[in-house]
């Protein structure tokens, strides 16, 4: 009885132990797109000819100081539950500082693939998860409360994969990093737990993202021309199966000039345990056409998540 009274013991320790050392999802804590365009924090820019608002981040952080204490408030509570956090202050200047907030990303050849400041935002990042906060506070007389949404979207797909909302209890309380607590605490736990869930999916079965294949007007051929009596696209195809997490993707479209592939599960950490992205996992297909089949390429990726590969000339 002693013995097994001990062996269940060290097993529900050895649980816990690994429980607690098991790795969590990375954060960035952003307002959410409803709030910023709220606030007057929007601007534009131009995709390929039409006019796209998105969020200025970095206008709002300047100037807004009661952003910066909702976003502090919440980095604190992640980081009490062991949540790694990147902070948005932080990835915005070095995006500034690495010239990353051109509109437009132009190959050599003038390809059409852009990325919108967002998208270089999250390649600077490098966040798992983007955790949109947005955030009312209500008045009662003497009292005040504060309705929250909290969203988390995963930055390589942009789906939501955890939520909560809900109205802390009114308070006599005029600071509002003590309201937000009081809001979200009773909340947080599980929206926590969400994030976990679906970072332990991708542990499983791989991070999702999009592989686009193209080719230059420049290429001698088209995506059915053979090497060594198989076609090109028969050769990617099958170097996409051999490198994604059990197998998993999804040819949605396939001509003789261009091929999509979707659902397309990566590893989420490569043999040295660094996060794998769009970009790193397509080099490997970029060096595989260069090295086996003489096929020079150009690489162009649109945030974490979508890769494009164009064929015939870098």
């Amino acid at each position: 009885m002693k013995k097994l009274i001990l062996t269940t013991f060290f097993v529900f320790g050895f649980f816990v132990l690994g429980f607690s050392q098991a790795k969590k999802p990375t954060i960035m804590v952003i307002p959410s797109d409803l709030w910023c365009n709220k606030n007057g924090y929007m601007m534009e820019f131009d995709n390929q000819g039409t006019k796209v608002k998105i969020p200025d981040y970095k206008k709002a952080i300047q100037e807004n100081a009661e952003l910066l204490q909702v976003i502090s408030k919440i980095n604190e509570l992640m980081a009490d539950r062991g949540f790694p956090l990147k902070n948005l202050e932080s990835a915005l200047k070095s995006m500034s500082g690495e010239s990353a907030e051109d509109a437009m990303l132009v190959s050599k050849s003038g390809s059409d693939v852009s990325e919108s400041p967002i998208d270089k935002l999250k390649k600077v990042a490098k966040a798992d998860i983007w955790m949109q906060v947005t955030w009312t506070i209500n008045q009662t007389g003497p009292k005040r409360s504060i309705t929250f949404n909290l969203q988390g979207l995963d930055a390589y797909t942009d789906k939501q994969v955890a939520g909560a909302s809900g109205t802390g209890q009114p308070s006599f309380s005029a600071e509002l990093p003590v309201l937000l607590e009081e809001s979200i605490l009773a909340n947080l736990d599980n929206f926590n737990a969400q994030l976990q869930k679906h970072f332990n999916d991708l542990f499983a079965n791989g991070r999702e993202i999009i592989l686009r294949i193209k080719k230059f007007e420049s290429f001698a051929g088209d995506l059915e021309k053979e090497y060594g009596g198989v076609e090109l696209n028969k050769i990617i195809e099958n170097w996409v199966s051999d490198n994604t997490v059990q197998n998993r993707f999804s040819l949605s479209d396939a001509t003789e000039n261009m091929m999509l592939f979707e659902q397309v599960r990566i590893p989420l950490y490569d043999a040295n345990n660094r996060p794998v992205d769009s970009r790193g996992w397509a080099q490997g297909l970029q060096k595989t056409l260069k090295d086996k089949y003489q096929i020079t390429s150009k690489l162009m990726t649109k945030g974490l998540g979508q890769a494009s590969i164009v064929v015939g000339e870098k």
